[in-house]
């Protein structure tokens, strides 16, 4: 099993030995850390174990509050207001979230354990023993948008190539498989690799995540507490709860609990490459003269941008009008910074194909297949949306270096008129 595949594993996480725990005797409080895999059912018979034998005064559950609603009450797919998620441009972000529970419920279905299994039992059992609990995990929205927005070009590519990888494989994973992912010396080993791959994912995923949980646990009331986190997170926080208490570290979490503004260089890129293209149109009709070749590129621009947009549609079987809506839409919403084809693609395909109150119902089995993600129709309409995407920027790319032939008339035009104007 490849290393992004047990990355995703436990929602980006990577776990070890759910059977070691781990306790830290401060001066004011004694933290006892649980590492947990989420599909297994080793992990869910230790919490209770391991709580009933410290009877602590406060429990520390590695979730945050979106995912501690989905875990105890179950998501309400039927309340998502999909056309809204779409025009806030928050598409990738929910589509994300979709492969990542997509393949972690395929995981988990493989192995006979449901997904967070382990934190619901932590959250089941402090309620019924009345020990108070918190939540000390950052929301899932904030980080993977750190991890979006931090990540250069490519690793973004990558990210992305990494998640619809994971959305469409059938690796297998067996019990076995997840007993080698608890030994430390495979959890070193991935952890190196995944810094090399993905070094700006890892340090959102990974170091960020193992500071603020520790800084939250470090923190919380109590003088008898047990921590329930993935495993792949313990070393990390053992480092930095002996930075809190040398006092070598603040506690202050609030410079990783945001979303970084965008750098004036990333608010420029979706300017640069439309306002080129529009400079070589206008350069090849008014400084060349030679518009009929001008007109031949444009419509050649327009095709190759449309059609790669359409073939991206059709992968995603749309309905039919909605791939005529991306081939007249790529183009034009190339050279809009403002929206994309995938949003005109996926409004489209949701009016004409609402999805019906079975797609919502059955969500959650039908993220689990790749079949499911194709028939399922809310599904299907973000699939619209990246794939038209997709299409879409590769044929804005193809489409530019087609311009060559322009750009070089364009180039001998002006020289002429400096040496003319020189030699004046």
């Amino acid at each position: 099993m490849n290393l992004f595949f047990r990355v995703i594993l436990e929602n980006m996480e990577i776990r070890h030995d759910s059977r070691t725990r781990t306790t830290v005797r401060l001066k004011n409080k004694t933290i006892t850390l649980i590492g947990t895999a989420h599909i297994s059912g080793d992990s869910v018979r230790e919490i209770e174990n391991v709580i009933e034998e410290i009877s602590p005064d406060r429990i520390c559950i590695e979730l945050d509050e979106s995912r501690y609603k989905t875990i105890t009450e179950g998501r309400r797919w039927e309340e998502m207001n999909i056309s809204k998620v779409i025009r806030e441009k928050k598409g990738f972000l929910l589509l994300a979230n979709l492969v990542l529970s997509s393949f972690q419920k395929r995981m988990g279905s493989e192995v006979g354990v449901n997904p967070g299994a382990d934190m619901k039992e932590a959250v089941l059992l402090a309620k019924e023993k009345g020990i108070p609990y918190s939540l000390i995990d950052r929301e899932i929205q904030i980080t993977l948008r750190r991890a979006w927005r931090i990540s250069s070009f490519f690793n973004k590519m990558k990210l992305l190539s990494a998640l619809l990888a994971s959305a469409f494989t059938r690796e297998k994973i067996t019990d076995e498989d997840i007993e080698n992912m608890k030994e430390k010396t495979a959890l070193d080993g991935m952890m190196e690799e995944l810094s090399e791959y993905l070094p700006s994912v890892k340090t959102v995923l990974i170091d960020e995540r193992d500071t603020f949980l520790a800084s939250k646990t470090y923190t919380a009331e109590g003088e008898n507490i047990i921590a329930v986190v993935g495993a792949g997170h313990v070393p990390g926080m053992l480092k930095n709860l002996e930075a809190f208490e040398k006092g070598e570290k603040p506690t202050c979490i609030d410079s990783i609990n945001f979303i970084p503004e965008k750098r004036w260089g990333e608010k420029a890129v979706p300017w640069i490459l439309p306002g080129l293209i529009l400079a070589v149109f206008i350069g090849g009709f008014f400084i060349t003269g030679t518009r009929t070749q001008t007109v031949e590129k444009i419509v050649q621009w327009i095709l190759i941008n449309g059609t790669l947009s359409a073939i991206g549609s059709l992968i995603a079987l749309a309905h039919p009008l909605t791939i005529i809506a991306s081939f007249i839409a790529a183009p034009i919403t190339s050279l809009n910074p403002f929206i994309g084809v995938g949003m005109v693609t996926g409004l489209s395909e949701a009016f004409l194909r609402k999805p019906k109150v079975i797609d919502f119902n059955h969500l959650n089995d039908d993220i689990a297949s790749l079949r499911g993600f194709y028939r399922n129709r809310v599904t299907r309409i973000f699939l619209v949306f990246l794939l038209s995407g997709i299409g879409s920027s590769i044929g804005t790319f193809i489409g530019a270096a087609s311009l060559a032939p322009l750009v070089g008339n364009i180039v001998n035009e002006i020289a002429v008129f400096f040496r003319g104007l020189i030699g004046s």
